[in-house]
């Protein structure tokens, strides 16, 4: 049967498929990121997470509209969307390989490099990473974080239970195999879960098994999923992503496509928004008493203006022997050590309340926004507004 598409008018509404799912935070804050888009630029009509009657997502029957944004994850999803003979773009990692789409996508890279850097911050020098076989998720989340490890010079150890993706495996089997894994790695070690959801599953393997989390294994998970984070014991630390961001550039992408452009030939990469931190990765895994009070005297008056001699002052030691010792456990200075935790502070007032950039630089210890846009430049290569921009969380349903 020959599907009838909508006539063609500059003035029409467009009718776009958004096959994402609703399920999770990722999920929603990526369609808000459409709708955004939708509102702001033209009239769209969109229909959301449609499912078949089998409640895969799924495109509706006779379905004849203008554009396609899809989380793409098998090959019946792909074969269908082919057939519906629309401009399309992709959300997920998982199949970057299929011609003819665009490709909106978080950055990989960058999120493994804010996940070892919390972990650095800790004073962890072993590492891990866990994803259990799966066909939800990409290796290139995987590669990444262990490439970001070699890097800085560590080793990773790497989830590998022995069955591939697919087979259907059973709770106490998994507890054994999870377990057996846990006690072969070295302690203290900083675990980066694939998400939320493996990273709550880690938690509580770890709490069964008699691990201490943070104390033997510092946890933190890929994404940020609003209840699988809060519902953890402890609550896990995460990379929060800029998951309206890639809906608003999908759709951006989707219009330019629906107006006759051809797909990029790399996928549009957006960086994570940073890191919030919670008590699965609250643990100082360094055995020296005078750094672990440096440390924690700093993460408590950083944001005040304090300076080295502060620090000295409260840690009976040269400045000399507290720079070594900041360099071998941290592999950095006390000033670049007490920079980033001001800056981690303004990062996560930026994305996570309404106080203007102005305010957050006083809060955070900078003597005004232009020094504070400096050294956030220079750490995090974007400027605080850009950051503030970016934020789903200030505006209401964010």
């Amino acid at each position: 049967m020959t599907r009838k598409r909508h006539k063609t008018s500059r003035f029409r509404s467009r009718h776009v498929a958004v096959l994402v799912e609703t399920e999770d935070s990722w999920g929603r804050s990526v369609i808000q990121g459409i709708a955004d888009y939708a509102q702001q630029h033209g009239s769209w009509t969109l229909v959301i997470d449609p499912r078949d009657r089998e409640a895969r997502p799924a495109l509706p029957e006779e379905w004849a509209g203008d554009g396609i944004i899809v989380r793409l994850g098998n090959r019946r999803q792909a074969n269908q969307i082919r057939r519906a003979a629309a401009p399309v773009v992709n959300v997920d990692p998982l199949m970057l390989d299929e011609p003819g789409l665009g490709h909106v996508i978080t950055d990989d890279d960058e999120r493994a490099r804010l996940a070892l850097a919390h972990l650095r911050q800790r004073g962890l020098t072993r590492f891990a990473y866990f994803a259990p076989p799966s066909y939800r998720y990409s290796e290139a989340r995987g590669r990444a974080f262990r490439s970001a490890v070699a890097a800085a010079g560590f080793d990773c150890q790497q989830y590998k239970p022995g069955y591939r993706a697919g087979r259907k495996i059973g709770y106490a089997e998994q507890q054994r195999l999870v377990t057996r894994w846990l006690d072969s790695l070295p302690k203290p070690i900083g675990v980066f879960a694939v998400d939320a959801y493996r990273g709550r599953q880690l938690a509580e393997i770890c709490q069964a098994s008699g691990v201490r989390v943070p104390d033997e294994a510092a946890i933190m998970a890929g994404d940020t999923d609003a209840l699988m984070c809060s519902v953890s014991s402890p609550p896990l630390s995460s990379v929060r992503l800029a998951a309206r961001r890639i809906g608003h550039e999908a759709a951006a992408l989707l219009d330019r496509l629906m107006r006759g452009r051809r797909p990029p030939r790399l996928p549009i990469k957006i960086k994570p928004l940073g890191v919030i931190s919670r008590q699965s990765t609250d643990v100082l895994a360094i055995d020296d008493n005078e750094v672990v009070r440096a440390v924690r005297f700093i993460q408590s008056q950083a944001t005040r203006g304090i300076h080295v001699d502060d620090v000295l002052r409260e840690v009976p030691v040269s400045r000399r022997v507290l720079e070594l010792q900041f360099q071998h456990y941290l592999g950095c200075s006390p000033a670049q050590y007490m920079r980033r935790v001001r800056l981690e502070k303004a990062k996560q007032l930026l994305i996570q309340t309404d106080m203007p950039v102005a305010g957050i630089a006083v809060a955070c210890g900078f003597s005004n926004s232009t020094r504070l846009g400096v050294a956030f430049r220079k750490l995090f290569g974007v400027s605080p507004r850009l950051i503030f921009r970016q934020a789903d969380t200030r505006r209401p349903g964010r």
